[in-house]
């Protein structure tokens, strides 16, 4: 069993994971997303929204599945992610995190939504309904 046993959602629709240039202008259609999140790095512009927005030509992973955490959680509480993630490693399921103040997101793809579950539920965790 996890150290914390958690309760998550399944965000509705499908996300994609984009990436750009460094030194690009945040697009407007990013932000159109009802769940978006956008990172600048040095590296990279990253956003995360609703894959039917994406124009073409923007480099994109898309059918993503997001796991919504009920938080909030304190920022001294330790182990939230690593709760999530170990049982899905060990399941062999990729993911791609999104923090929040209040709480974590956690992408799977699509296609493995199901086998997430059941690997969540088999450590304890628990599904409620969509926030």
């Amino acid at each position: 069993m996890a150290a914390h046993q958690l309760k998550y959602s399944v965000v509705p629709g499908k996300l994609a994971v984009c990436r750009m240039d460094p030194d690009s202008e945040i697009p407007a259609w990013a932000a159109a997303s009802k769940f978006f999140s956008i990172t600048r790095s040095a590296n990279e512009l990253s956003i995360v929204c609703a894959e039917n927005l994406v124009p073409p030509g923007i480099q994109a992973e898309k059918d993503w599945a997001c796991l919504q955490l009920q938080g909030p959680f304190p920022f001294e509480m330790t182990g939230v992610l690593a709760a999530i993630l170990n049982p899905l490693a060990a399941a062999g399921i990729g993911i791609f995190a999104v923090s929040t103040f209040d709480t974590d997101y956690v992408l799977v793809k699509a296609d493995r939504l199901h086998a997430t579950e059941e690997a969540l539920q088999r450590a304890g965790h628990k599904r409620i309904a969509e926030s």
